[in-house]
């Protein structure tokens, strides 16, 4: 078995470059194909090896297993700009790349009495975009424009479960970011480090951060789960001319509280609680208005994408049609990271999606396999500008929307 984990750790490894994921602002909405067909569902319902990845406590209820899962997400996003002085106006396609591979694998374990591990691999989160007719061409920028952040974490985990019934875990989050910046010349000049703003290839950066979480079985039919994650420091030296704080890019602090209830021996529902505190890290939450104010790009307050703290709720239910067939639903909302003011920049990263309903299943064809797949869209949302484009840049607004359809599949075996 630890032969067979290990390969399939290799083999996901190897398939991390490819991945992409922005459906909570930057976040992933779930982690494992079961917690996925039920929006992301996971704080206080653990369903496989992949539990540590909403909650380190679920690792002592999810048994001795190993789990390996790949689904293809599948982004729609653009921008319109209207009422410049300059000449942008016009529609904007930013999926120059449209496919993204996003692996996943988690291996849970009890090595002593009451006492779990469990190593999870899996994309935390990402944006991508990639315009071909680059929406900043009227402003001096050459060639297509885009970003691509990609955020991998690496999860090992130890839980203590106590009196049977609750369970206590931490873990820690090795955070894997790559990232690159194209055809944005014309921020060039308002920046502390020109040469560091755009066109310098993938930049990457490792932190770590700790994860602590509860999951109790208060009662035969309702469990709880509470979850927080610190913030972890990032940082992209060759893009320290774009990034506040001289390229300064934390992962943000995170915390959340979440819900199972057994309805029926085969029927339960759950719910998740989640707050993404965005609004804590510069890069990211700094308003553009900063640049007018005297605070260059790269600099200590310089501007950022205005994203805001946002909350997340997301309801899934499953149902055990019988001993080989579980079904899955569920619906998310969040709140909107992305300001009306600050479209501008966020042409880049338009992760302004808001709603998405799921569908999952699981196969079992025997008491110690199963077989997984689930669907989710994301609905189409846009964010109108609200005198976004800046006079410098000959006003107007920036308009930015996205949708998203992801499908995935899995593979477990207990052991």
């Amino acid at each position: 078995m630890k032969l067979q984990a290990t390969r399939a750790l290799i083999a996901v490894v190897a398939a991390a470059p490819t991945f992409a994921w922005a459906t909570n602002g930057y976040f992933s909405n779930g982690y494992g194909v079961a917690s996925q067909g039920m929006a992301g569902v996971g704080i206080g319902f653990p369903q496989d090896a992949l539990a540590a990845a909403a909650n380190p406590a679920g690792i002592a209820f999810v048994g001795n297993r190993i789990d390996g899962g790949i689904s293809l997400f599948l982004p729609d996003r653009g921008a319109n700009v209207s009422g410049n002085g300059y000449g942008a106006n016009g529609d904007y396609d930013g999926n120059n790349r449209s496919i993204f591979v996003l692996p996943e694998f988690g291996v849970t374990y009890q090595f002593l009495p009451n006492v779990y591990a469990g190593l999870a691999l899996y994309a935390n989160g990402g944006l991508d975009t990639g315009y071909a007719h680059n929406p900043y061409q009227a402003f001096g920028a050459t060639g297509s424009a885009g970003v691509d952040l990609e955020q991998m974490f690496l999860s090992p985990t130890i839980a203590y479960k106590l009196l049977d019934r609750h369970a206590f875990g931490i873990g820690l989050n090795v955070a894997f970011q790559r990232f690159t910046a194209s055809g944005l010349q014309p921020f060039t000049g308002m920046s502390v480090a020109p040469g560091n703003v755009t066109d310098q290839g993938a930049d990457t950066s490792v932190g770590v951060g700790v994860h602590l979480g509860y999951t109790g079985e208060i009662t035969p039919t309702l469990t709880v789960g509470v979850t927080w994650a610190s913030k972890i420091h990032g940082r992209f030296d060759k893009y320290k001319g774009l990034f506040a704080d001289g390229g300064s890019f934390d992962i943000p602090e995170n915390y959340g509280l979440g819900f199972s209830w057994k309805v029926t021996p085969a029927w339960t529902v759950a719910a998740d609680f989640q707050r993404i505190m965005y609004g804590n890290v510069n890069s990211i939450a700094n308003p553009l208005a900063n640049l007018f104010a005297g605070n260059a790009l790269g600099s200590s307050d310089g501007p950022g994408f205005g994203w805001r703290n946002t909350n997340v709720i997301k309801i899934g239910t499953s149902y055990d049609v019988s001993s080989h067939l579980t079904l899955r639903a569920g619906y998310s909302h969040s709140s909107q990271p992305v300001a009306s003011t600050e479209t501008f920049l966020n042409i880049l990263a338009p992760g302004v999606v808001q709603d998405q309903a799921t569908l999952g299943a699981t196969w079992k064809p025997d008491a110690k396999t199963s077989f997984g797949l689930f669907y989710g869209h994301a609905f189409k949302n846009t964010v109108n500008g609200d005198s976004s484009i800046p006079a410098a840049f000959g006003g107007g607004n920036a308009n930015v929307h996205l949708s998203e359809d992801v499908v995935g599949v899995s593979l477990g075996k207990q052991f």
